[in-house]
């Protein structure tokens, strides 16, 4: 129960980064955001912390999906007009993508209940986002795309985050902050390639103003609150349990990214979306509940490693 409740939280802190990076985007271009955000990040780490002993190859793999390509991709989709809710909704493509892949390449399997509470949890969503893409006349189809290729990003992540927490389960945090290390460079490069240093040093300008000062906040609670809480949690539970087990409480995010945007960016949120909402957060309770015959090893199993265990196994470790 402990495991479910800080899986959920993950869900809350990644719900409210939406419109912190709305506020932040409209002060500064995409990718320089993007790095600027991991920099804050990286820079202490490098001076502070310790490298794990994972091998560097799957922090790499962490870094490079988690942070580059899902960062990259969502905020280029925001910044060319993906509303922030609907933004948050087809990102949790990056559940049924992180299953797939971890049955493709780290042969795990998923029970019956796991199945359909995905499948639950992924008529919630598309119910969402059809009501919404008629509502508003439908999306445009890049930014859709590009958030999409972020939710793929997510998914690659999530696989080089489990094996980086299999190989070193009791440091999540200190992989999460060595992970922040691989997005900047790449990042910043791609900024002054694509933006120019004239669009960069000209986001630097105003940061006084109101919109400036929410810019700022925005920027403060995506690094402190959705990076190093959030994502260090969820490096946690993925180096805990089967990606399977864990990936669809991304699915949550959507439902409290969607009440966010409503409540602070006065996104209208009809009583059509919190039905299908409620089929997502039914969808996520049942599949990560597992029966008695899984978690005692009958049925469908996963790899037999430390790391591989049923929810609730102990206390959550300190972070």
């Amino acid at each position: 129960m402990r495991d479910r409740l800080l899986a959920a939280l993950v869900a809350v802190c990644w719900g409210l980064n939406f419109p912190a990076i709305h506020l932040s985007l409209e002060q500064f271009p995409p990718f320089f955001l993007v790095a600027l955000r991991f920099a804050l990040i990286a820079v202490p780490t490098l001076l502070l912390v310790p490298r794990p002993t994972a091998p560097w190859r799957w922090i790499a793999l962490y870094g490079l999906g988690f942070g580059v390509l899902q960062f990259a991709f969502l905020y280029l989709a925001m910044s060319g007009g993906m509303p922030t809710g609907l933004a948050s909704l087809v990102l949790q493509s990056s559940a049924p993508f992180t299953v797939l892949l971890a049955g493709v390449l780290l042969r795990e399997r998923i029970t019956a209940r796991q199945g359909a509470g995905i499948l639950l949890a992924v008529a919630g969503l598309a119910g969402i986002a059809v009501y919404r893409a008629g509502q508003v006349g439908g999306a445009a189809l890049l930014p859709v795309l590009l958030t999409l290729c972020a939710g793929l990003g997510w998914a690659v992540g999530n696989l080089g985050s489990r094996r980086a927490g299999q190989a070193q389960p009791a440091e999540p945090v200190r992989l999460m902050l060595w992970m922040s290390v691989v997005p900047p460079l790449p990042l910043l490069a791609l900024s002054l390639v694509v933006e120019g240093p004239t669009r960069i040093a000209g986001s630097f300008q105003g940061l006084g103003s109101t919109r400036g000062l929410l810019a700022l906040g925005g920027l403060a609670f995506t690094v402190v609150v959705a990076t190093l809480v959030g994502s260090g949690l969820w490096t946690t539970l993925m180096g805990r349990h089967p990606s399977s087990t864990v990936a669809p409480f991304s699915m949550l995010v959507p439902v409290v990214g969607i009440a966010a945007s409503w409540l602070l960016l006065r996104e209208r949120t009809s009583p059509t979306e919190l039905a299908c909402g409620a089929l997502v957060v039914a969808g996520v309770l049942l599949g990560s509940t597992r029966g008695r015959r899984s978690a005692s090893g009958g049925g469908a199993t996963v790899p037999a490693t430390a790391s591989a265990r049923p929810l609730d196994p102990r206390p959550a470790s300190r972070t």
